[in-house]
């Protein structure tokens, strides 16, 4: 019998009986190689340690009635590690599929996306737009509608950052004369900077 076994066998003796710094010691021999073992079945490393800790808790748990082979609890470990990989594959199938039942609507729309795509759907929009030149229909388009950053958007339209966001306070004004305070106002006052 050599000093391996045991020391081991000695350990695990005690940590059965209750005793934290024995089975800390059994924790620490083992938990590589537990953890080796789930990861080989699960391929994840978060699930693969999920796993370890469980079989673990199990050890401590049921140390009265584990059945170790030549006085150590690691033949357990693996087996129980290898029930708790499919318990937790199995859970992990169900929320899945769970997921894959619940009914999947678009994401809502925020208020300033609605209200302008009402304004392009009546073509109230677009007939404000008109009115505009090309290079500031081109930066309202760019920083208003699609969320472009005004000094992004002056580099389009050839223009300074600072000549951008004079002409955005300009395009600002004249649309909402167009169309109204409270048609676009909000939205036009939370484009980028």
């Amino acid at each position: 019998m050599d000093a391996a076994y045991r020391s081991e066998q000695a350990l695990w003796e005690r940590g059965a009986a209750g005793d934290g710094d024995a089975f800390s010691m059994i924790f620490d021999l083992h938990h590589d190689r537990v953890f080796r073992h789930a990861y080989r079945i699960l391929q994840d490393a978060h699930d693969a340690e999920d796993a370890s800790a469980v079989a673990f808790l199990e050890l401590w748990r049921r140390r009265r009635q584990v059945r170790s082979v030549d006085g150590s609890p690691l033949p357990w470990l693996l087996a129980t590690t290898t029930n708790t990989c499919r318990n937790l594959g199995r859970a992990k199938r169900r929320y899945r599929n769970l997921l894959d039942t619940l009914p999947h609507s678009p994401p809502a729309p925020s208020a300033e996306d609605a209200a302008l795509d009402g304004l392009i759907a009546n073509g109230t929009l677009a007939a404000a737009l008109t009115t505009l030149s090309r290079a500031d229909a081109e930066l309202f388009a760019l920083v208003a509608v699609e969320g472009y950053s005004i000094a992004d958007a002056a580099v389009v339209v050839g223009a300074s950052p600072g000549a951008a966001r004079t002409r955005m306070h300009r395009i600002r004004n004249s649309l909402r004369q167009q169309l109204g305070r409270h048609t676009l106002a909000d939205f036009l006052s939370k484009e980028a900077t």
